[in-house]
């Protein structure tokens, strides 16, 4: 199981990206030999010979071989690459699905979108979705330019540099977001409306995306923000977790708010700590199969009093630990509703460096509840998470005062009591 489960992404919003283009028949494994080279290029020659292959009753693909001669006979800016029109198919053949999720990458943008895993990139550090069909910014990465430019969760991205986003994919969206260190990018912003819309300049620079930030205060609470599930992830939640027992805590504030998710396994392994044993999370297919994910590891919070910080940032991977965690009775949920990035993709890198990125399943909590689109309901509702210092001109985090992290203390030492 491990090795299929290190293959499956809970990606990021921000890392979802989709692509316009045309329309295409699917490759299949044999079909990419039947296409490719030795050198494994793709050999245009015979992407043309698939013509006579592609008659279909339901479908006729006269119609795309007439729209790509036209593209060949009459676009103005010639020569067209041929290798652009096939990618582009591709791309749209995905695209298609009308699944913001599901992707097909060309070779170039396969290896930014696996570097981003990695963990370093240049831009503006912010996870970019859509929520009914408005771009919008599901969480600043900690520490990022988009955070201390004072974008926030759920914020609605109308325009970047000018340009009105209305119709724009995420990649698209993402493209134009990104640029080298030093840089400056406009988003215009609002939370609730044109009436209130800002333009909020940018300067990009490289994104060193952390993952686990932990401390403890007098009382002896740990404060453990798990910010990313990422590649570092799991070494560094693991080298923190035997720090944080070495410290003797009385208990643990697990803060994942604006956490956007990653790596199914690493959140399977993170959860599995407070849970000694029983199902973490599942995933229904479109055959009615379903595959249960159990506890392993060791199991090493257990027991320990944990109030677990959510709120509209929270996606993904994150959303399965705070369900499960949740559904265990293991700690108590404090913030608002998560995001509801709920479905699972497999993520297959394909001979020629391009990749596919599809939508294969979604996932349930141990208790069966549906997470995409549904999202995670707290136990305890925070009205306001942060609350501006009076006399302060709310530009530095020193200026608000976390309340949520207040209430989860508070409710902390009501369930250590």
């Amino acid at each position: 199981m491990k090795s299929r489960v290190n293959k499956i992404l809970l990606i990021i919003v921000g890392l979802s990206i989709i692509f316009g283009g045309g329309v295409f028949a699917g490759m299949s494994y044999s079909t990419y030999h039947a296409l490719t080279n030795e050198d494994k290029t793709v050999d245009i020659s015979k992407v043309i010979d698939l013509y006579s292959a592609t008659r279909s009753s339901e479908v006729s693909f006269d119609q795309f071989w007439d729209v790509w001669d036209k593209i060949k006979q009459k676009y103005v800016y010639q020569p067209v690459s041929d290798v652009d029109l096939f990618y582009g198919s591709l791309q749209g053949l995905v695209a298609g699905l009308h699944d913001p999720y599901s992707i097909y990458f060309p070779p170039e943008k396969a290896k930014e979108f696996t570097s981003d895993l990695a963990g370093e990139f240049e831009g503006i550090g912010a996870e970019i979705g859509k929520r009914d069909e408005q771009l919008v910014i599901i969480a600043p990465l900690s520490g990022s330019p988009a955070e201390k430019a004072g974008l926030h969760p759920l914020d609605k991205i109308l325009a970047i540099d000018g340009q009105d986003t209305n119709g724009l994919d995420i990649m698209e969206a993402i493209t134009k977001i990104r640029g080298p260190k030093g840089s400056t990018v406009t988003l215009t912003i609002t939370q609730n409306g044109f009436e209130t819309a800002k333009e909020i300049p940018i300067i990009r620079d490289t994104i060193n995306v952390p993952t686990v930030k932990w401390n403890k205060d007098d009382n002896g609470i740990i404060h453990l923000q798990l910010l990313y599930f990422n590649d570092t992830t799991w070494t560094e939640f693991d080298k923190a977790t035997k720090e944080i027992l070495l410290a003797a805590p009385e208990g643990i504030v697990l803060d994942m708010r604006t956490n956007p998710g990653g790596y199914l396994d690493t959140s399977v392994r993170v959860a599995s700590e407070w849970i000694s044993s029983g199902t973490i999370v599942s995933e229904r297919f479109n055959d009615g199969k379903e595959t249960t994910y159990t506890s392993e590891g060791q199991h090493r919070l257990a027991g320990i009093p944990t109030v677990v910080l959510i709120d509209e940032g929270t996606a993904s991977g994150a959303e399965i630990v705070a369900g499960a965690l949740q559904d265990h009775k293991v700690a108590t949920l404090v913030g608002n509703k998560s995001f509801g990035k709920g479905s699972v993709q497999d993520f297959e890198v394909l001979p020629d460096g391009s990749a596919l990125k599809l939508t294969i399943a979604e996932w349930y909590t141990p208790l069966g509840r549906q997470i995409n689109n549904k999202g995670i309901d707290p136990d305890v509702v925070i009205e306001e998470m942060f609350v501006q210092k009076q006399g302060t001109d709310g530009t530095k985090v020193e200026d608000f005062v976390d309340k949520g992290l207040e209430k989860a203390m508070e409710v902390l030492k009501e369930t250590g009591n």
